[in-house]
């Protein structure tokens, strides 16, 4: 797509002739009892550190998480005699013998060492992200037999705040949790409407590598975790815990050797602070430091600060759906009405903010993306290492990010991208001989760029390309040159690779990556064994495609490399174009093969319909069509994060009664009420994805598809309620950005688009896609009625920055 086409940027915002969006209730969801299982406790963060109280009432358990806090250490992973089996391993990939190939692969074209430890990293060096701890907190009542009614805990997305709330006797007892946007660390507030009713002690733990200590009225927890190298002695990650008692009320602090006690409070804050020597060298000065600027302040300060930092992100888009009888209903009991009847719309509302929020809770500018569960876990293996798998899922993390209006959220991303080059340089020359920078299927804070340890999953090398589309998007959205020249130099490394990588293919002529992927899925060989390598994969194809016109764009805007990007030009030409087979959809490989799996999760070969902008109903109807029989072919429910996934496919296909579907299969729950065994792909009681089990990218990927069915504008022109489904009849939105730099908002009736604004954010010309009921839609710029030609239902105008521009229609 060219960039002329792409900055026709556009921002509907309310002032510009747009009503507010009613939502009515605020965004918030409950339960009735407390937590039995981690997975209806509720998620707090600040992008840095995380909090997940269960509410329990006799003993409550807070599990601490802090984004950096990793075991493992950085390692050379590069196997020095993997490039010598590379041309044995093409020569078998183009003589079919595929089988054959993939097993020499197995023996010398993987990492060295032992990867990712088949996924139990936590003591090899690849390392595995963990909890910090549990913060305990055990209740003592001046009655232990009164019975406890009114119980009631809720998480606000307004105020990212947990609430818990019960009566037990004649006594109400009350608490607040959030974790610092402002002061960043985590605050936990504990009253009773009785005096000297509050009575309780606190510890802290975790499964191994700990200590506890009372450091004055503080509880202390410090340790390190394992490098993976020195199984003998710790000698990786430090990190602290330092917990502070403040009681405005009056009561008793009693330290003892590993807890604290309170007595005879009626209000109690706990300043909770956490650091790693991933950033800060000195954990324990950092805890301290944070404590220390917090306890000054009260705890309406420390509320209302926190309020407003984390508002400054989360306040930027609104959006109603419509109302909906079952708003009272507790979070199990409404998923469980919903997947029963799907007449629910403010439940699409509070999941798509449910998103947005997790996003803003599990990242912070300066710091690390989310990883595969946010930065909420509870274990010490934490499934998949809770690591960055860079073949779908730390990718689609981010796919809400430049929409939803969180912008700046990407960033984490870019710089944890950047980190990567370096050592994927070593990568791409040992493995490839190749210059520029490569990384495959496995990331972690290490700067891990090597294959894993399994060529079936570990051997896909378009995770570079695919990240770089997430730098080049960023710049889509925001038009920062500035930020382009810095992230040029990893977009060139990145094209450099491939034009030293791709090999002919004597078959077909065409130029393939090989060896390769199509990541996770196998196939049919014609001798009846099954293969996962390849030579070519339509994924890669239009990856590399993306990679190159993406370098292409930016030399161009930048003025510099016309020679460079002519190769790129000549290199791409030669890739094999998005096929479709004999049976009418999609080929997913350069041969007709037949998959092992025909509903396999991962749909690789559609990257061009969905987060790419090959395939479209507009410009490329065939492609369409074969990308619509190929979903049919692959099925609705999946795990979780793969019927996310749909859900953008599906708007993309201006389907927007389908993707409702797949949203309803997304919203499956997926945990027995009676018995809290969890069946299959689908929602948590708390709202968190099931892949099974917990995995963040489907959270994420579903509210990007929410947005998706509302607001399009990858081909170049801004269209609104692209995929609008049936369920949906009436509603408006606010705050939802576009390529290009802009925001729109909208109102809707009965299906029909009544009201639409936008702000431009850059000087240009927009182009804005009308609805068929535009005869007589009335314009206004800057409140001022004008009139603008409509030319094949297309709206062309020109803008100033900061132009507002209202359409009634």
């Amino acid at each position: 797509m060219k960039l002329k086409c792409l900055s026709f940027i556009l921002l509907f915002l309310a002032g510009c002739n747009m009503p507010d969006v009613k939502t009515g209730k605020s965004l918030s969801y409950h339960f009735d009892a407390p937590a039995k299982i981690w997975e209806e406790t509720f998620p707090l963060g600040n992008g840095r550190l995380g909090l997940m109280p269960d509410g329990g009432v006799e003993t409550e358990n807070i599990v601490l998480n802090e984004i950096s806090m990793w075991s493992g250490s950085k390692q050379d992973t590069d196997n020095p005699q993997a490039y010598y089996s590379l041309a044995q391993i093409r020569r078998l990939l183009f003589e079919g013998r595929n089988d054959e190939a993939q097993e020499l692969m197995y023996n010398t074209f993987v990492c060295k060492g032992e990867g990712s430890g088949q996924g139990q990293g936590a003591n090899v060096p690849y390392g595995s992200y963990q909890l910090l701890g549990n913060f305990v907190l055990d209740y003592d009542y001046q009655d232990a037999a009164d019975s406890i009614s009114a119980y009631r805990r809720e998480l606000n997305l307004d105020n990212a705040i947990a609430t818990a709330s019960f009566k037990k006797g004649k006594v109400n007892y009350g608490r607040e949790v959030f974790t610092s946007f402002a002061d960043d660390l985590g605050v936990i507030r504990l009253t009773a409407d009785a005096d000297r009713a509050l009575n309780f002690s606190f510890g802290m733990n975790r499964p191994e590598h700990y200590q506890v200590t009372a450091d004055g009225n503080d509880l202390l927890m410090q340790g390190q975790l394992p490098d993976g190298v020195d199984t003998l002695e710790m000698k990786g990650l430090r990190y602290a815990s330092r917990v502070r008692v403040l009681l405005p009320k009056g009561g008793t602090v009693t330290p003892g050797d590993s807890m604290i006690s309170v007595h005879n409070a009626s209000e109690a804050i706990l300043l909770v602070s956490m650091a790693t020597d991933y950033f800060d060298k000195d954990p324990d000065g950092k805890v301290a430091s944070l404590l220390a600027n917090a306890e000054k302040k009260d705890y309406a300060s420390l509320k209302k600060a926190h309020v407003a930092a984390y508002r400054s992100l989360f306040g930027r888009v609104e959006l109603d759906l419509g109302r909906s009888s079952r708003e009272d209903l507790p979070m199990d009991e409404r998923l469980a009405a919903f997947n029963e009847d799907h007449n629910d719309p403010s439940l699409g509302a509070l999941y798509f903010q449910f998103g947005r929020y997790l996003l803003i809770s599990s990242t912070r500018v300066g710091l690390l993306p989310p990883n595969l569960q946010g930065l909420w876990c509870n274990t010490i293996n934490t499934p998949w290492n809770g690591d960055y798998h860079l073949n779908i899922n730390l990718q689609m993390n981010h796919w809400p990010a430049e929409v939803t209006n969180l912008s700046e959220l990407h960033l984490p991303l870019v710089e944890w991208t950047k980190k990567q080059v370096a050592s994927g340089e070593r990568t791409a020359k040992a493995y490839y001989n190749a210059r520029g920078w490569v990384t495959h299927i496995l990331g972690n804070v290490w700067e891990f760029t090597a294959p894993g340890e399994h060529p079936s999953w570990g051997a896909t090398n378009t995770s570079a390309a695919w990240l770089c589309e997430h730098l080049y998007m960023h710049y889509l959205y925001t038009l920062d040159k500035e930020y382009l020249k810095e992230v040029y130099p990893v977009l060139k490394g990145a094209s450099l690779f491939f034009v030293d990588m791709l090999v002919e293919d004597p078959r077909n002529k065409y130029l393939v990556t090989a060896p390769t992927t199509s990541p996770e899925n196998g196939y049919k060989l014609p001798n009846g064994h099954t293969a996962h390598i390849c030579a070519g994969s339509t994924m890669d194809n239009q990856i590399v495609r993306e990679l190159f016109t993406n370098t292409i764009e930016a030399a161009g805007i930048l003025g510099i490399d016309s020679d460079f990007a002519g190769e790129l030009s000549a290199k791409r030409a030669r890739l094999m174009p998005t096929t479709i087979g004999q049976d009418g959809r999609i080929m997913e490989w350069l041969e007709p093969y037949e998959e092992t799996e025909p509903h396999h999760r991962h749909v690789s070969h559609l990257y061009g319909l969905y987060p790419g902008n090959e395939i479209s109903m507009e410009q490329t109807p065939e492609l369409a069509e074969a990308a619509r029989k190929s979903l049919i072919a692959r099925g609705d429910k999946s795990t979780g994060w793969s019927m996310a996934w749909k859900i953008n496919f599906w708007a993309r296909l201006h389907d927007g009664d389908h993707a409702y579907k797949l949203l309803a299969d997304l919203l499956r729950p997926c945990v027995d009420r009676k018995t809290n065994m969890t069946n299959g792909g689908g929602t948590y009681p708390n709202l968190f994805c099931a892949h099974p089990p917990f995995q963040i990218d489907g959270n994420f990927g579903g509210c990007a598809g929410i947005a998706e069915m509302l607001v399009q504008s990858q081909t170049g022109r801004i269209e609104l309620l692209p995929a609008l489904p049936s369920a949906w009849k009436s509603g408006s939105f606010k705050g939802l950005k576009v390529r290009g730099g802009g925001e729109v908002s909208a109102k809707w009736s009965e299906g029909q688009l009544t009201e639409a604004g936008l702000k431009a954010l850059v000087t240009d010309t927009f182009r804005i896609k009308l609805p068929a009921n535009s005869a007589n839609m009335s314009i206004k710029i800057n409140q001022k009625s004008v009139s603008l030609p409509v030319v094949d239902g297309m709206l062309v105008v020109d803008l100033q920055a900061g132009d507002q521009l209202g359409l009634m229609f």
